[in-house]
Formats: structure tokens, C-alpha cells, sequence
């Protein structure tokens, strides 16, 4: 470290030592958090909170002899309005260097005040006031700049019918919001109109990184509301959120900043973050190329990457309670209490521990430089960078510290780096996948991986051990290619088959399968037909058994993988084994839907269409015989057991003339539910009116009858579906619909309505209410009193 400054060549030095002199535990004095350091160094800004509000500027001028009459840029007696913050803006392009800096000042209630710095005309002038907020009673919480925009959190006055729900819809009463700012050359900022990144959302931080903006949760939120467990990246490029929490490795999920209600955003999240128990975020800082450095309540540092991937550097040995840190080149300063720690960002590894006499807080250095600032009690001091000085700034790893171990991590990160970019598939490689999942499938990168990095002369058990089964599985298909190109035909057919059941089984237990996941699974199927059915009967343990055609006792992890839809022109694994099952074993085919369905429910994934469509588009794709085409059909939408699929199979059933089959389907279905039972019961009656076939089941039709039926609705049915041209209820040898058919079923029915109605049981009990009175007899229609005469009558069947 060398020191830049001991104040004494700030204008107003007195007054700033004494803000720092203060004792910690009053509350007059300003906190090290409230300092704002310009990237130059030159203007020191320190925000004061209650109960004076304001803030004051301390200038370094070139010529000190200037400062004597100098504009400053103290509003420290504004009334009751805090400031929210203070920054510096970008020029674009490199115009008009000869100017001062362009500093923001955000107040609270909206306004902001642009101040610009001139050597030339002494002190700052102010360019122009504005007010961000649309609404006068907003007011802003937190705010950045970043590419061109001005983005900002603020809080919008609660609604009375939203007070009175509760201190939950109060929580999300906050939204972010954009303007576009550019500084002018002729001295000015023009400000763009006003729009919503985010709203309905709860109290976040903006923190600029490059050209991203990270939300993050307040810690006073509360642990029990989900949304103080995640963190949210917007991308103004992309227009698009990514969803992550520092208890996952992985994004949560990215999507597009079109839908612009936090709600709606992270509404198919909430389940998976109700269980989880995140450390709080104790610092942060912005790093390099959108990324940003976390520091957990659990000591471990993080970096969050642009694309949402969180990556452990470090973890210290003690956890207190205040703590900053900052990004410089490739390395990171951390100053807890009174220790600073310098970590390199490759590896985890810590390069220095230095004590400090005094608390120390870092600050970023100039926009594009590498050395950060340390502010302290004692000055402003610059941490050497690795690069401009002669001494590196840690002289070596600390004590207790093994490379070796690191150096593992390192080696995986670098991998992870290489296959990422000859990916063709959008998801992201981690450390664990590329461990786990055997992706190692270039042995040469691997080898000039490892080549690089243990030239430097580290203990490298630990990497060995950790590309242990690696290194046997390179070994194991070196022999298998040698055993190919000595073996016959036998070995070759052994040697694919125990090759396509590997493969089979490993894609199969995948808890994500990717599009070239996907594809490579297809090309399995194509080229290895017999195979495969047999490496994924052994990998779902399908076979038949005594109580049932087919069973499996594979565990719920194998059938998860059947359950997502395809990608673009990649068929998925559900339809792929309902293919192979119909080439190898039809009649497995209903049974089959019926285990996907009893493992993952009946949902068919994200697209929302059902198992059993999924499988009649199969079944219609391979053109099988019209006949035995029709009887899956049947099968697949009865085994689906929803009611519109029972309705279309028994419609199916009842053109092919199969009465034999129709009654079984509705003697099975009907107590299903009461709705069902009366599709089933309408449709069969009106059958019965339209032919005789259904004579010998009249006795299981009538038993279906539901309740709510009566003698009209009846009667009205079979006259409306009678054939037209003929005479209904025909006596002697005609083959309509007769009065004595009807008879047992409105004889049931008639004896159910002359019953007294169950629900006044309890009141006829009761001796305090007089009996009610006799049911009322339905008044037959003008068709049924024409039939009346003829109804005690033996009529002919």
C-alpha cells in the first residue's frame, strides 16, 4: 500500500479529519460507508444521515492557491430531504476531456442535481436539476448509472385496500426504474422519459457492473419472505432478468424483461425458495465484465458471473459484522474489521493478510484502473498494483495455505472455460457437472490443460485423484476400441450392446438433458434399435408380472427424464421409448402410459399437453393397421382416465358395434365422478333409442341412472334421438323404442321421486315442525300424457 493523501491537501482539511474522529458509537459521527472517493481521487464526498442531513465535498485542486475562492458542493442544510447517493458519470466517447467531472446527486424525494467540476472556473458548478420520479409522493431508495442509463429502486405510496392486507402486499410496493442520461458537450445532461424495469417488487439495492445492473434483496426484509433469498441481474442490452440465490451454483432461470411484474416473474420459483436458507449478504462490490463479489454471512467470498453462475473463491476465518471489498486486476481486496485481504480471483488463493492500525474502507479506483483505495482515519491510501509495481502485491500464499488444493478447482474452472466455448448449447458447465457427468471428451485439451498448470511444480495428488475415473474411463474405451478391432462379429454385437446400455442408462438418470443430450439419445434409438428397447427395459426394469400385463420398480429419478417435452426437431425421451415399445411390444403400450402417469403425474411437462396425447401423436406418426391402430387408441385414452378422453374412447367403442365393451367401460367409469356418470348414462340412452343392440345390457344401462334424472327428461331424450320417420314406441314387431322397455327405468325412477327427500330427515325427527307435505308429482308433458293410456299395459317388446 502507499498513501496518496493524509487530507492536508484537501480543501477544507480541518473539517474532514474531524468527521473522521468522531467516536464510533455516537451517532453524530458519518460512517466509512458513507464516504464516496471520485475514481480520480481528487473529491471526497461524505453523505451525512440523521441528524444532519446534507452533504459534504472535499476538493484536491492541482493549484492549491485556487480553493480559496472556490464553489463547493455542500448541501448538508437541505431541510429534512437526505441524499441518497452520490456518483460520477460516463462520458461517451472520449468527448470534451478538457472538462471537469460530472457528479449525480440523488436526493430521497426524486430530484437530482448534475454538478460539474472545473479547474479553470474554480469549484462546482451546478449544470441542471431534475426530477427522476413521476410521482411527487415517490420516493428513491437506491440508484446507479450504467451504459447511458440512470436506474433507480423507488418506493411507491401504499394504496388504503393495500394497507389492509398486510405488511406482505406492502412489501411489494417498490419498482426500478430508467432514464436514459447522456452528458452533452456543451455542458448539460439530457435526460430520456421515464420506464419500468420492474415493479410489485420488494426494496432492492442497484448496483452498476459493467453492463449489468444486479438487484439486491434488503436485508431488512425478513428471512421469511422468498423474495429476500434471491438475486435478480438485468441486462439493458439484452432486455432480459436472470434469477439466482447464493445457495445454487446455477441460475434459478433467465427469461426475458418483458414480463415486468416481480410476481409474475417469480411466481413457479417460490416453492424451491421457501426451503431454502441463504447466508446474508454481508458486502459487496462490482468485478470485472458484469460480474459482482459477494461476501456471505457464512465467510465464504463469492463472485457472481454475468451469466448468473456463482463461483466460491474463498472463505475467511473469521465473520464480521462489517466488511468491503473491491475487485483489482486479477485479485481482490477485502478489508474485514482490521485485516486486509488480498485473494487471488483465479484460485481462491490468498496472497497477502495485512493488519491495519485503523478500520479501513475500500473504494473503487479511477474507471479502468486496476487499484482500488483504501479510505481510513489515518488517509487515502492506493493498493499497489500487480501489474505497474515491481513487488507484486502479495509476496506469496499465506501460511496454512495449500496450492495443491486450489490448484484442482482451477484446472476444472479452465476446463469448464474450454468446453463452454465449443458448446453449441446455451446451459451453462459447472465444476460439479463436468465432474459428475463425464465430460471430459477430449483427452488432448485435457492434456495441454494439465500441462499448463503443473509446469509451475505444485503437489498434484490432488488433481490426480480428482481425474481419477477419468483417466479409467479414457483407459476402459481404449480397450473396448482394441477389443472391436480384434473380436468377430459376436464381440463386436456384445461390445455395442453393453455400450448402448451404458449410454442408455446414463442419459436416462440425467436429472437435465440438453438439445445435444437429446440428439445423441436419438441417434441411439436410430441406429441401435434392439438395443436400446433393451438397455431402457433395463434401465426402467420393465416386465411383466401375475396381477398385470407390465411393472417397474425403477426408482421416480429414472422416469423424471421422460417427462419434459422435445426441443425443436429433437423428439423427446417419452415419445422415443412409446416408439419402441410399439416396434418391440405393443401391447406393453397402454401400460406403459399408465407407470409415466402413476411416476409424474399426467402433466406432460412444460408445453401443457398430456402423456396421452403425447402418445396417440406417436401411435398416429408409425401408421400401424387401421384396426389395431383404433384398439390402442381406445386403450391409451381410457388408461388416461380423464373424462373427455373416456367420453371420445366410448364414442370409438360404440360406431365399432362393441357393446360388450361399452358396458365394461361404463360400469368402470361411472363412479368415477357424477358428471361423468351422466355423459356416460345420455349417450347410452340415446343408443337405446336409436336401435335394439343394447337389449341385453338394459338392465346395467338402467342401473346407471343417475339421480338427478327424472320421468320427463327421459321421455324427452328417447323422442328426440328416435330415427326420423318413424312412429316412437312402436308396439308389435318394430324395431324402435317401446313404453316396456322403458318401464323398469321409470318405474325406478318414479318410486325415487315419491320418496321423501333425505335432507328433512332431521325435521320429520323433530317434534317442534310439523311433517311437510306430500311431494309434488311431475306434470307430464304432451308427448308423455299421449303415452300415459298405454303405460300399465303389457306392450309388446
Amino acid at each position: 500500500m502507499s498513501r496518496l493523501s493524509d487530507f492536508g491537501d484537501y480543501a477544507g482539511m480541518q473539517k474532514l479529519s474531524d468527521l473522521f474522529t468522531f467516536p464510533s458509537d455516537e451517532r453524530s459521527g458519518p460512517r466509512l460507508s458513507d464516504v464516496r472517493v471520485s475514481p480520480d481521487g481528487r473529491h471526497i464526498h461524505v453523505l451525512l444521515r440523521e441528524p444532519k442531513v446534507g452533504l459534504m465535498t472535499f476538493d484536491k485542486y492541482e493549484r492549491p492557491q485556487l480553493a480559496v475562492n472556490a464553489k463547493k458542493l455542500d448541501v448538508w442544510f437541505r431541510g429534512a430531504v437526505p441524499v441518497v447517493d452520490v456518483f460520477y458519470l460516463d462520458r461517451l466517447h472520449g468527448e470534451d476531456r478538457g472538462t471537469g467531472a460530472v457528479a449525480a446527486v440523488v436526493y430521497e424525494n426524486g430530484r437530482a442535481e448534475f454538478w460539474q467540476f472545473a479547474e479553470s472556473k474554480p469549484g462546482w458548478h451546478l449544470l441542471q436539476t431534475s426530477d427522476l420520479c413521476n410521482g411527487p409522493r415517490a420516493r428513491v431508495v437506491s440508484v446507479c448509472a450504467c451504459a447511458g442509463l440512470l436506474v433507480w429502486c423507488e418506493e411507491r405510496p401504499a394504496s388504503e385496500s393495500s394497507a389492509a392486507l398486510g405488511s406482505a402486499r406492502n412489501h411489494l410496493r417498490y419498482c426500478v426504474c430508467r432514464r436514459d442520461c447522456e452528458v452533452q458537450g456543451g455542458g448539460g445532461v439530457s435526460l430520456g422519459g421515464l420506464s419500468i424495469i420492474l415493479h410489485n417488487n420488494p426494496k432492492f439495492t442497484v448496483v452498476r457492473s459493467a453492463d449489468r445492473v444486479h438487484l439486491l434483496p434488503d436485508p431488512s426484509a425478513g428471512a421469511q419472505l422468498c423474495s429476500s433469498k434471491l438475486l435478480l441481474t438485468w441486462s439493458p442490452q439484452q432486455d432480459s432478468f436472470t434469477v439466482s440465490t447464493v445457495c445454487k451454483s446455477t441460475p434459478i432461470k433467465k427469461l426475458s424483461a418483458k414480463e415486468s411484474d416481480f410476481r409474475r416473474l417469480v411466481t413457479d420459483c417460490l416453492g424451491y425458495l421457501s426451503a431454502l436458507e441463504p447466508p446474508d449478504v454481508r458486502g459487496f462490490s462490482p468485478a470485472g465484465c458484469g460480474g459482482l463479489l459477494l461476501l456471505l454471512g457464512s465467510g465464504w467470498l463469492c463472485l457472481l458471473q454475468r451469466d448468473g453462475t456463482l463461483r466460491r473463491l474463498h472463505r475467511l476465518a473469521d465473520d464480521g459484522a462489517h466488511a468491503s471489498l473491491c475487485a483489482c486486476a486479477d485479485a481482490v481486496a477485502l478489508v474485514a474489521g482490521r485485516t486486509l485481504h488480498v485473494i487471488e480471483a483465479s484460485c481462491g488463493r490468498e496472497l497477502q493478510k495485512v493488519a491495519l492500525k485503523r478500520e479501513g474502507w475500500l473504494c473503487a479506483g479511477r474507471a479502468g484502473g486496476r487499484a482500488p483505495h483504501l479510505l481510513s482515519e489515518a488517509g487515502l491510501f492506493a493498493l499497489v498494483d500487480r501489474e505497474s509495481a515491481a513487488e507484486p502485491l502479495g509476496a506469496g500464499p499465506a501460511e496454512g495455505v495449500r496450492p495443491g488444493a486450489l490448484l484442482v478447482e482451477a484446472v476444472f474452472e479452465e476446463a469448464c472455460k474450454y468446453y463452454q466455448q465449443r458448446s453449441l448449447s446455451g446451459t451453462q458447465l459447472t465444476v460439479d457437472a463436468l465432474k459428475r457427468g463425464g465430460r471430459f471428451q477430449s483427452p488432448l485439451s485435457l492434456a495441454s490443460i494439465l500441462r499448463n498448470y503443473l509446469d509451475s511444480g505444485w503437489r498434484r495428488s490432488g488433481l490426480m485423484s480428482s481425474l481419477e475415473g477419468e483417466l479409467r474411463a479414457l483407459v476402459s474405451l481404449e480397450e473396448l476400441k482394441g477389443s472391436l478391432v480384434r473380436g468377430g462379429v459376436k464381440e463386436a454385437e456384445a461390445a455395442c450392446e453393453t455400450l448402448v446400455e451404458r449410454e442408455v442408462a446414463r442419459l436416462l438418470s440425467s436429472s437435465e438433458l440438453d438439445r445435444d443430450a437429446l440428439l445423441y439419445l436419438n441417434s441411439i434409438f436410430s441406429i441401435f434399435p434392439g438395443q436400446a428397447w433393451r438397455a431402457a427395459q433395463a434401465a426402467l426394469q420393465l416386465h411383466p408380472n401375475g396381477e398385470g400385463p407390465l411393472c417397474s420398480r425403477a426408482p421416480p429419478d429414472v422416469w423424471k427424464a421422460a417427462k419434459p417435452p422435445g426441443l425443436p426437431e429433437v423428439l423427446p425421451v417419452f415419445e422415443l421409448l412409446c416408439r419402441a415399445v410399439f416396434h418391440f411390444q405393443p401391447s406393453w403400450l397402454p401400460r406403459f402410459l399408465e407407470l409415466c402417469q402413476q411416476q409424474q403425474g399426467s402433466a406432460g411437462g412444460e408445453s401443457g399437453v398430456p402423456l396421452y396425447k403425447r402418445a396417440l401423436w406417436v401411435l398416429s406418426s408409425l401408421e400401424p393397421e387401421p384396426e389395431r391402430r383404433r384398439e390402442l387408441e381406445v386403450e391409451l385414452l381410457l388408461v388416461s382416465g380423464r373424462p373427455n378422453a373416456v367420453l371420445q374412447a366410448l364414442r370409438t367403442l360404440t360406431e365399432r358395434r362393441q357393446w360388450e365393451r361399452v358396458t365394461q367401460v361404463a360400469r368402470q367409469f361411472c363412479k368415477q365422478s357424477p358428471l361423468l356418470n351422466k355423459e356416460i348414462f345420455t349417450a347410452l340412452l340415446c343408443e337405446v333409442a336409436r336401435h335394439r343392440e343394447l337389449d341385453p345390457h338394459l338392465e346395467l344401462l338402467w342401473a346407471l341412472c343417475p339421480e338427478d334424472f327424472t320421468v320427463a327428461s327421459i321421455l324427452n331424450l328417447a323422442l328426440k334421438e328416435a330415427p326420423p320417420g318413424r312412429a316412437p314406441f312402436a308396439g308389435g314387431g318394430s324395431s324402435q323404442l317401446t313404453v316396456g322397455q322403458l318401464r323398469p327405468l321409470l318405474s325406478k325412477v318414479l318410486q325415487r321421486e315419491a320418496k321423501p327427500s333425505q335432507r328433512y330427515a332431521d325435521i320429520l325427527q323433530s317434534p317442534s315442525y310439523p311433517p311437510p307435505a306430500l311431494p309434488r308429482r311431475p306434470v307430464p308433458g304432451p308427448d308423455a300424457a299421449a303415452f300415459s293410456c298405454g303405460f300399465g299395459e303389457n306392450t309388446s317388446r
